[in-house]
């Protein structure tokens, strides 16, 4: 059959259908339908996404923040970073600028912590290895989110968004003890 040749003379959807057509379309929807509800079944009991906020700020003020914090919790200096032991439960204050996370963070094991996170200067993606914790960091905007660590060990942070020739060199840590 070719396009030159004239159509059936039959209307398509009153043509019936086949056993095998049936069976497959009955397992794509079914398939459909338990996908559509593991995805909240997850978000709520799997623990695989963050529930986080996000609320617009200004470079300006977020690093004013960051400064306060670091003023007033600072325990030491690691490669010119400085090294901030906020107490549990506190908010803590992270921003990401060419090419670095500012400042390294002392947390303690089982602690939970309110993490605002912003940028300086472009978009920047967090990566928190070892673990899997990914989420953009823009600028114009703060996101906040709870966490607890469940682990001591350092854990290393990396851009996982492109953000100029330094992107490479974009890392920063956290420190968990006991």
């Amino acid at each position: 059959m070719t396009s030159f040749m004239p159509p059936a003379d039959r209307i398509w959807w009153k043509v019936p259908v086949g056993r095998q057509e049936i069976l497959w379309v009955a397992i794509a929807l079914v398939w459909c339908l338990i996908m559509f509800f593991m995805m909240p079944y997850w978000h709520i009991y799997g623990k695989q996404n963050l529930s986080n906020e996000a609320y617009q700020t200004t470079p300006a003020k977020f690093g004013a923040k960051v400064q306060a914090m670091i003023d007033q919790h600072k325990v030491g200096e690691e490669a010119g970073l400085p090294i901030v032991k906020p107490p549990a439960g506190s908010d803590v204050y992270m921003l990401g600028r060419l090419w670095q996370w500012y400042p390294i963070l002392e947390l303690e094991k089982d602690k939970t912590y309110r993490l605002h996170l912003s940028s300086m200067d472009w978009q920047h993606g967090l990566s928190i290895q070892p673990i899997n914790i990914n989420l953009q960091v823009l600028p114009g905007y703060e996101m906040v989110l709870t966490v607890t660590p469940d682990s001591a060990g350092e854990y290393g942070l990396v851009c996982n968004e492109y953000c100029g020739i330094g992107h490479h060199t974009m890392l920063g840590k956290i420190y968990v003890k006991e």
